[in-house]
């Protein structure tokens, strides 16, 4: 087994990191790949006045041994699981930790709370940085609600459009914890740019591993209240999208032909891909972004469609970044 058969993942004792271990979980035992879960802590150090203006350090065994307590209850959950696991305590900022120790995984896995809220510890920084910076794969997995699962969204079918399937399964879990739904369904975002045809090859891949179907979706803001609004009124608005839609197809062809028997459901949309990979999350078990795509700001952590992809979607994100191997 080599390094990069290993799923990284980041706990903090909360139900939102324990989560993401069970869908870290649930991946391993699928892809017979073993778990290495990490807890990280850091203490800040500060001024005494009474130490003639010296640094006091915080004695860090108490916080060290409750780290450790928060990784005896990550192998206990993952015990019956039949999946390999080692942890570790580490010492530092929880988002540096884990982009440093990305370059030997082959995936990470961290968790969010909900629709806009992080958690403080682990889950704040952690969640928007570590997808930025990352030298593998992340996933990052929301801890909501299963609403609106099981909603089916459909598109005419013929090279432009899919429909999904409506049956699901769940992955047996801790008791009380959270369910973990088997991904079925994979949506990835096309844009036409080098890092989101990347985005595509790790969608294959794990359409492939879960046996999913993948369906590719490609945002156009041709609309009235677009990006694209300013286009004359003589443009056949449709003819847009069509022509879209084509040069998708060149390079899902090439993809298909060079994966015999995979086939790849294609939609071509009006409106932004932050939007429409939204909507399909509440439809879909996994959605595969690249970040820094065409449109990207390189002010942000992430490009701008990531970004909102990460703080909306209704199902773990996928987020594959410059950063991460071919």
């Amino acid at each position: 087994m080599t390094r990069s058969e290993v799923v990284l993942v980041g706990v903090d004792g909360s139900a939102a990191s324990l989560h993401a271990l069970d869908w870290a979980t649930a991946y391993a035992h699928r892809v017979g790949w073993a778990l290495h879960i990490v807890c990280s802590y850091s203490l800040p150090s500060f001024t005494a006045a009474s130490l003639d203006g010296g640094y006091a350090a915080l004695d860090d065994t108490t916080i060290q041994e409750g780290a450790k307590s928060v990784l005896v209850e990550a192998e206990a959950r993952v015990a019956d699981a039949g999946v390999r696991a080692t942890t570790e305590v580490a010492t530092g900022d929880a988002a540096g930790v884990l982009v440093e120790l990305s370059a030997d995984y082959g995936l990470a896995v961290v968790g969010t709370r909900g629709r806009g809220g992080f958690t403080e510890r682990l889950l704040g920084t952690v969640s928007s940085a570590l997808p930025a910076h990352s030298r593998c794969p992340v996933v990052v997995v929301p801890l909501r609600a299963q609403a609106n699962r099981g909603v089916s969204w459909n598109v005419p079918d013929g090279g432009t459009g899919g429909q999904a399937a409506s049956d699901t399964e769940t992955v047996p879990v801790a008791p009380g914890a959270a369910e973990i739904r088997e991904v079925r369904r994979i949506v990835v975002g096309v844009d036409g740019s080098p890092q989101a045809e990347r985005a595509l090859q790790h969608a294959i891949d794990q359409a492939n591993a879960w046996g999913a179907e993948l369906t590719a979706v490609t945002g156009v803001p041709v609309g009235n209240a677009g990006m694209l609004a300013w286009l004359p009124s003589t443009i056949d608005r449709e003819q847009v999208l069509a022509d879209i839609g084509a040069g998708m197809d060149v390079l899902i062809d090439r993809y298909e032909a060079e994966n015999p028997g995979l086939r790849i459901r294609r939609i071509v949309l009006d409106g932004t891909g932050a939007e429409l990979l939204t909507e399909f999350s509440t439809a879909s078990d996994l959605v595969v972004v690249g970040s820094r795509g065409r449109g990207g700001f390189r002010g942000l952590l992430l490009g701008s469609t990531s970004q909102a992809v990460l703080h909306h979607s209704a199902c773990p994100v996928l987020v594959v970044n410059k950063h991460c191997p071919d």
